[in-house]
């Protein structure tokens, strides 16, 4: 449920100058490393931001499609560890934190972007990207606003930056915090961008938090439906089509085939498996998708909007967890 918006890999920039066939085996034993039950979520992102600083990615121009499409089949291969009835209270229990934390967001981020001057159109991608599910918020609502290719960068990047430092700083607050499963699983789907980023910081946590917070998170990438509406209303636009996240039904489906075909059990563990290593490899394709190009793309202020912007709804969405959840 992301994009790489094919980002422009500036060679001249990399700490390394090693040869194409060089860059392609390095590139392919990665890729294979993550395969294994070696390699977390987390170490896999860290490997991809090594390897897009030192060596390069040699595949740049697939990335946007490969991680779209290895992420929205992972995450539906999660939904066969899941159950209909779990999911249901889950939901109904984010719906609260997730309408308070959209609609304040979107609202702050206004109020920030004309404080930091920054270009609207710029300013509302990371705000929408921030408020409901990152770089596929970004995707679906820059066409309906007729986004530039660099207004989209720019947010982009913003969004995944932020995104490699959730997923390693959300795990150790949260042991220190001694939240509980649920507490944190929301807290995740509320306050990490990516889908991807949330999934990978839940399941480090436990396995509720990541029942909770997979449920809560694609929950919440529907608003991107009204929030593009809104979104065409504001920039005066009523041509573009709205991209709507059909996968999520297929997760549904998955969700309700292991609740009520008990068959499945027999194939579920190896399905979930499956998803799960396929999602340790989405991340490493992000991480080699942050080039330095890409980094120092982002620019301080709308970066700065973005960190302030993840800061509040981050710490807004913990007192809640912590006191209501």
């Amino acid at each position: 449920m992301h994009t790489n918006h094919q980002f422009a890999n500036n060679t001249n920039t990399l700490l390394l100058n090693v040869s194409s066939n060089a860059r392609i085996i390095i590139f392919a034993t990665c890729i294979i490393l993550c395969l294994t039950p070696f390699v977390s979520p987390a170490v896999a992102l860290l490997m991809g931001l090594v390897i897009a600083q030192f060596t390069g990615h040699p595949y740049l121009h697939l990335n946007h499609k490969a991680t779209h499409i290895l992420l929205q089949a992972s995450v539906v291969g999660l939904g066969f560890g899941m159950n209909v009835h779990s999911a249901l209270h889950a939901g109904k229990e984010g719906i609260l934190f997730t309408i308070a934390s959209i609609s304040g967001t979107l609202v702050f981020g206004y109020f920030m972007g004309k404080w930091f001057n920054i270009e609207k159109k710029t300013s509302f991608l990371i705000s929408a990207g921030t408020a409901i599910c990152g770089g596929s918020a970004i995707a679906a609502i820059s066409p309906v606003i007729k986004a530039e290719e660099k207004q989209i960068s720019i947010s982009l990047g913003c969004v995944f930056i932020l995104n490699s430092v959730a997923l390693f700083i959300f795990p150790v607050i949260g042991h220190y915090l001694n939240l509980s499963q649920n507490q944190f699983g929301l807290w995740c789907a509320i306050a990490i961008h990516d889908t991807s980023s949330v999934v990978g910081a839940a399941s480090k946590y436990g396995t509720h938090a990541l029942e909770v917070a997979t449920t809560v998170k694609l929950a919440r990438a529907l608003w991107i439906i009204p929030v593009a509406f809104l979104s065409s209303f504001l920039f005066k636009n009523n041509s573009s089509k709205i991209k709507v996240p059909y996968f999520i039904g297929l997760f549904i489906l998955a969700m309700i085939i292991n609740t009520y075909v008990p068959a499945i059990a027999i194939a579920s563990p190896y399905i979930i498996k499956i998803a799960k290593t396929g999602l340790t490899l989405t991340l490493f394709l992000i991480g080699a998708g942050l080039s330095r190009t890409v980094l120092l793309s982002v620019g301080f202020r709308p970066l700065f909007q973005g960190i302030l912007l993840w800061i509040a709804i981050s710490t807004s969405a913990l007192y809640a967890v912590i006191h209501w959840a």
